[in-house]
């Protein structure tokens, strides 16, 4: 009897363990969700100059803008980490990734204000709507994931 004690004992502790790791996002998801939506729609809206988001992302901006590396690398870290972490931590509802989500997106939040700062000290063309949006995407989206963190039970 004492063996059945200990496979159901170790049974609970690892369904225990199990929930540990998991988060519930709960109605947080539906604004998680929305905000990486609007995140998408930013890569349609100017970035600078005329390049849009996607342009950006992918090297296909005008030359003569001189897009520089600091909007070239907000937008690759914002589609890994705001679209690509976040999806997966959605979807996966693990703890560590909510958690590489949310902290991740602290520190690209931090780029996109550096990448404004480098499209306004360039001396040419500033940053346009699409910037600014993604740079709000991304910092709603990092203060949501820790949100999402800080309250789990």
């Amino acid at each position: 009897m004492s063996g059945a004690q200990d496979v159901m004992r170790d049974n609970a502790d690892r369904e225990q363990r199990d929930l540990l790791r998991r988060i519930d996002p709960g109605a947080r998801a539906l604004v998680i969700a929305s905000v990486m939506l609007v995140l998408v729609l930013c890569s349609l809206l100017p970035w600078t100059g005329d390049a849009a988001g996607w342009e950006v992302l992918t090297g296909q901006a005008d030359p003569k803008l001189d897009i520089g590396l600091l909007p070239w690398l907000f937008a690759l870290n914002s589609t890994v980490v705001g679209l690509g972490f976040g999806t997966l931590a959605l979807i996966s509802r693990r703890w560590v990734v909510a958690f590489v989500a949310g902290l991740a997106g602290v520190v690209v939040s931090f780029e996109g204000i550096m990448a404004i700062w480098s499209r306004q000290t360039s001396g040419q063309h500033g940053p346009a709507i699409g910037l600014v949006l993604a740079v709000l995407c991304m910092a709603v989206l990092a203060v949501q994931w820790i949100r999402v963190l800080w309250s789990r039970d």
